[in-house]
């Protein structure tokens, strides 16, 4: 998996979209473009593949594309509407563009290397840059239900609380 950090300015969503499709297909892997201020870390996203990809495995997929059905899992959701708040959007975002292939093998890393190029070159990254360095932790306990006292009773970080969000969408299936 290989994760391009930087700030997006999105004139027409639907033909971002679109070309974010096209260049999956172009190398074989999977892209999904996120909001940054809805992701944790690496870890979330990693988290959110693992599962996605072991529920078509098990034909228990809600979404028919796998780029769907890896942001229901990042956003810890069933329902494809309220997933899509975690998405980018027109204008100016901060942003984290996911490039998954299907297997770990060194042809799958050439493919994300080669996607991942193609993608810093695309018209609408304005600059790459460490988005996802400090996490907005009011938008991420907002989004995710996570409360001040569930934080206050457990050390475990916000990451982890994150996580264990996207973990709890295969129990509530």
């Amino acid at each position: 998996m290989e994760l391009l950090e930087c700030r997006l300015s999105v004139d027409d969503l639907d033909a971002f979209v679109s070309r974010l499709g096209e260049i999956g297909d172009d190398h074989g892997v999977t892209i999904q473009a996120f909001d940054a201020r809805y992701v944790a870390d690496r870890n979330h996203l990693e988290r959110a593949v693992e599962l996605a990809d072991r529920s078509i495995e098990r034909g228990e997929n809600v979404a028919r594309d796998r780029a769907v059905e890896i942001l229901l899992y990042a956003a810890g959701r069933r329902q494809i509407d309220r997933a899509l708040e975690m998405g980018v959007g027109e204008g100016g975002n901060r942003a984290v563009i996911l490039i998954a292939g299907d297997e770990t093998s060194e042809v799958d890393d050439a493919r994300e290397s080669a996607a991942l190029e193609a993608l810093e070159e695309l018209e609408a990254v304005a600059s790459l840059e460490a988005t996802l360095a400090e996490p907005d932790e009011r938008t991420l306990c907002d989004f995710f239900e996570i409360t001040d006292a569930e934080r206050a009773a457990t050390d475990a970080s916000l990451s982890a609380l994150v996580r264990e969000r996207v973990a709890l969408l295969e129990v509530e299936k």
